[in-house]
């Protein structure tokens, strides 16, 4: 969506503080022995208790609040009783919702525990990338010199992306114009970021594939050479200068 009134741009606010205060208290929530199916229980009731709505239950009818995927799972994991949490463990958790009508988007990965599996190198490299790409959003910028930002940083760092998932606006649904902000430079997108639009900022960054696949369960998301994938998400409100960041209580750069 395109921000034309103070109203817009506070509900806006108000939905991106209700999924990143979700987001971070599931993260600082998360520890060994809990399934994933715990902690999106938490999470739902966080949302549910501001007034807001799972987005991806609403949306497109997934069985849970939030993506919750672990270890090799990429995305779009399915909170379950069976999946335990283990000291080590790469997580990653999406928390996406509408409030009164405004749809905002967050996500992050991070580590249970301590990082005996090291993670934490992989973590690092995503969290960064994602500052340095949002930073360097403004009106006008093409969105595939942004793609070419993510890339050659995550390349720089001996990682790959994964190319067929991708940043995308958002506001008064969950997915809008422009449905394609990818981690890599796309020569045919010659698509520029607006001043005032709402956007999901993602980043994808994998250690060996550069495809996501999905799982016979209809949902998660694994890669086609394996592998691990960590992700960090932000909305934010394009401008002329420095960005809105709507979602920066989520703390993931912290």
């Amino acid at each position: 969506m395109s921000i034309t009134t103070e109203a817009e741009l506070i509900g806006m606010k108000k939905a991106s503080e209700a999924v990143a205060y979700a987001l971070r208290e599931m993260r600082n929530y998360a520890k060994p022995g809990i399934s994933t199916k715990e902690l999106d229980d938490y999470g739902g009731k966080i949302l549910n208790d501001l007034g807001a709505k799972s987005a991806p239950y609403v949306t497109y009818g997934f069985p849970g609040w939030t993506c919750i995927s672990v270890n090799k799972e990429f995305c779009h994991g399915i909170p379950s009783d069976k999946r335990i949490l283990k000291e080590g463990d790469l997580i990653n958790i999406d928390v996406s919702a509408e409030l009164n009508g405004f749809f905002s988007d967050n996500g992050g990965s991070f580590v249970i525990g301590e990082d005996i599996n090291r993670h934490q190198k992989l973590i690092e490299a995503s969290k960064e990338i994602l500052h340095k790409a949002i930073h360097n959003i403004k009106g006008g910028v093409r969105i595939s010199d942004i793609g070419f930002i993510m890339e050659t940083e995550a390349k720089k760092r001996g990682y790959k992306v994964i190319k067929n998932l991708t940043g995308h606006g958002i506001g008064r649904g969950l997915h809008e114009a422009p449905h394609e902000i990818a981690n890599y430079r796309d020569k045919f997108n010659l698509t520029r970021f607006k001043k005032n639009s709402v956007v999901a900022i993602e980043t994808f960054i994998s250690t060996t594939s550069t495809i996501a696949e999905t799982l016979q369960d209809g949902w998660t998301m694994v890669g086609n050479k394996g592998g691990f994938m960590a992700q960090h998400e932000h909305t934010i409100v394009v401008t002329d200068g420095k960005p809105i960041i709507l979602t920066e209580m989520n703390e993931i750069w912290n």
